[in-house]
């Protein structure tokens, strides 16, 4: 089974040169009101992959619509089609739109090892949300949580077209081998790969990461401690010096390497991934404009409508309107 045809562009031929591997574990049908609660990093690793150090997951879902959190985090929303992934692993929750009581999932999943795809049905029997939930292992620092370079948790809207059309393909096919009780290895297929490869490259095509090189930055001895600082504290008003301080070299030399291997100067960068944050944010949640534009470091909603707009050519609320079809994302 392969995935969607696209362009070998940079961005795409840098992902697809990443080592991952994992499989589909177990898919649900919740009815509102729900709400589960996530094992621990570690407790996740010893179910399903007693040798990793830590697991990547994913949350397709596949009909319905649904919150997702990690601790101390942003809720962020998501409807069918979209994918959320949670790229540290971290312990989360996930709901529906009803106020219901959070359950551990250990609660509500048999232990395994399983012969077939588990299925979990939890909820108070009203609408319905079908999940399916997968994981993957991959020690490229990209997944490193203190470089950062992802947010903790997000999620991925297909456009509509080959892409949608495929991962929703992916799913019944999923949904199809792990039904058959032909032994727990037909949910470890290259499907986990492939949705989770497409999934980074559209999110991460309007990054600052539009080139291999800033793959390679996450691994570079200088840039990696300046990007783990950058966007672990996006909202602060940091300066070169700062920036150059931390890793004990000049600044010219610190605006020569990102030069070399991002294309760009630091501050440039930083204005990038300040966008690229806020447009996370104001497709998956439903803070404001002016809530969004402090998060990510612009004092006034004003400063964050300008600095918007010479990217996206229209102000934040249009672009978020079109984003979400004109609906709040809570």
């Amino acid at each position: 089974m392969t995935g969607p045809a696209v362009a070998r562009d940079p961005l795409t031929a840098a992902l697809q040169g990443l080592r991952l591997d994992g499989a589909i574990f177990f898919r649900a049908e919740f009815t509102e009101g729900w709400a589960y609660r996530s094992p621990t990093p570690d407790q996740l690793v010893r179910i399903l992959r007693p040798a990793a150090k830590r697991l990547i997951v994913f949350h397709i879902v596949a009909g319905g619509a649904c919150w997702a959190q990690v601790p101390g985090g942003e809720r962020v929303w998501a409807r069918e089609g979209d994918v959320v992934v949670v790229p540290y692993g971290e312990q989360h929750a996930m709901g529906g739109s009803e106020v219901a009581q959070e359950v551990p999932i250990s609660d509500l999943l048999d232990p395994p090892p399983w012969r077939i795809l588990p299925v979990l049905r939890h909820g108070a029997g009203g609408a319905r949300t079908d999940i399916v939930c997968g994981y993957l292992h991959c020690d490229h620092p990209l997944f490193n949580p203190a470089l950062q370079a992802l947010p903790r948790i997000f999620v991925v809207r297909p456009p509509e077209g080959p892409t949608a059309a495929w991962i929703r393909s992916s799913i019944d096919f999923a949904l199809a081998s792990g039904s058959a009780a032909r032994g727990p290895d037909r949910t470890a297929t290259r499907l986990p790969e492939l949705v989770l490869l497409e999934t980074l490259r559209l999110h991460l095509a309007t990054a600052p990461a539009i080139d291999t090189g800033w793959l390679a930055a996450l691994a570079d001895p200088i840039l990696a401690p300046v990007l783990a600082r950058l966007h672990a504290a996006p909202e602060r008003h940091w300066t070169v010096r700062q920036l150059a301080d931390t890793v004990a070299v000049s600044r010219s030399a610190l605006d020569e390497r990102f030069r070399q291997v991002l294309g760009r100067a630091p501050m440039r960068y930083l204005t990038d991934w300040r966008m690229h944050l806020a447009e996370n944010l104001l497709a998956t949640t439903g803070h404001s404009v002016a809530a969004v534009a402090h998060r990510v470091g612009y004092d006034s909603e004003e400063a964050f409508s300008r600095a918007f707009k010479r990217v996206h050519a229209v102000a934040p609320g249009v672009w978020r309107a079109a984003m979400t079809g004109g609906q709040d994302a809570s």
